[in-house]
C-alpha cells in the first residue's frame, strides 16, 4: 500500500494516541515524582510515532 501522506498510516495514528495517553498516565502519582522514570517512558513512548515518521 502506498501513501501519500505520513498521517494516513493507521499506525503512526495509533501511536501518537498512545503517547498521548502515556504522557496523561505518567503525570499520576506515583510516577510523576519519579523525574527519572517519568522522562525514560515519555521519551521511549514520543520514539514509537516518530521511527514510524523517520522511516516513512
Amino acid at each position: 500500500m502506498l501513501f501519500k501522506r505520513l498521517e494516513e498510516i493507521e499506525v503512526w495514528k495509533r501511536g501518537c494516541r498512545l503517547a498521548v495517553e502515556i504522557y496523561q498516565f505518567v503525570e499520576k502519582d506515583p510516577l510523576a515524582k519519579n523525574w527519572g522514570l517519568r522522562d525514560q517512558i515519555q521519551r521511549a513512548a514520543i520514539s514509537i510515532p516518530s521511527n514510524i515518521a523517520e522511516g516513512y
